[in-house]
């Protein structure tokens, strides 16, 4: 698999001070789509406010593997206060408005990682390359020891976002959203099961794996909460049924 191309400029900062369909590794990108060359110009809209840090809720749950997690509780609470919204318009959208793999640092993009922090005994080369380590996909279950089989999904889509408020952003803050090590944004899965996602909300994708249902039901509320993003009525149903899964 060949090595990706990076966005030079200095390491990110995903603190969010600043104010990704399904993210692929060397041969898929975001959204479930083939990776193309990073880049983005800026919108020439005004910036919105900067996302919210991630909130507190209570002790994370056993099993939790995204950083910035809330309780169900929480998260049924950060549901109800989602704006509802019919889907806008794909017009004007390009993955190349949402800037990634950003620099981190160390020769290191946001790619790397997350492979890092994903896997289990991961060990790099001078380019920061995973070459060793083994992965578990929570979206199906499926494990593997090869990073080259492996994705890095954005949990809200890149064009699920532009339909769902991003379109309104400037590009520092949409470079932000793709490269988000912060927020339950970013996370290694299987290839297959990312592009089988695509940029698909959850009334219309759901990872096979059911045990996955209550982590994703509240990573997808988080960062679409965080960022001020609407959703569907069908979306925040589906969305219910997940969180649901996580008991009271």
């Amino acid at each position: 698999m060949g090595r990706q191309i990076r966005v030079r400029g200095g390491a990110l900062a995903v603190a969010l001070v600043l104010g990704l369909s399904g993210c692929a590794g060397s041969t898929g990108g975001a959204d479930g789509a083939p990776d193309g060359k990073p880049g983005g110009k800026p919108s020439g809209k005004a910036s919105a406010p900067a996302p919210s840090a991630p909130a507190g809720g209570g002790e994370p749950t056993a099993g939790d593997v995204l950083p910035g997690m809330v309780t169900a509780a929480v998260a049924r609470t950060r549901l109800a206060g989602l704006k509802v919204a019919k889907p806008g318009t794909m017009a004007g959208y390009s993955r190349d408005k949402f800037t990634h793999w950003a620099e981190q640092g160390n020769k290191c993009d946001t790619r790397e990682v997350v492979l890092k922090r994903d896997g289990s005994g991961v060990t790099q080369d001078a380019e920061c390359r995973a070459v060793s380590g083994s992965w578990k996909s929570l979206y199906d279950g499926s494990a593997t020891t090869d990073a080259g089989r492996l994705d890095i999904d954005h949990m809200v889509p890149l064009a699920e976002a532009w339909r769902s408020g991003a379109a309104g952003w400037d590009a520092a803050r949409r470079k932000a959203f793709a490269n988000d090590l912060t927020h339950p944004q970013l996370l290694a899965v299987s290839a297959a099961s990312n592009r089988s996602k695509g940029d698909q909300s959850p009334d219309l994708w759901q990872p096979t794996d059911k045990s996955s249902w209550c982590q994703y039901g509240r990573a997808w509320t988080v960062v679409k909460s965080d960022y001020g993003l609407t959703v569907t009525e069908p979306e925040r149903a589906m969305l219910t049924t997940m969180i649901d899964t996580c008991g009271r």
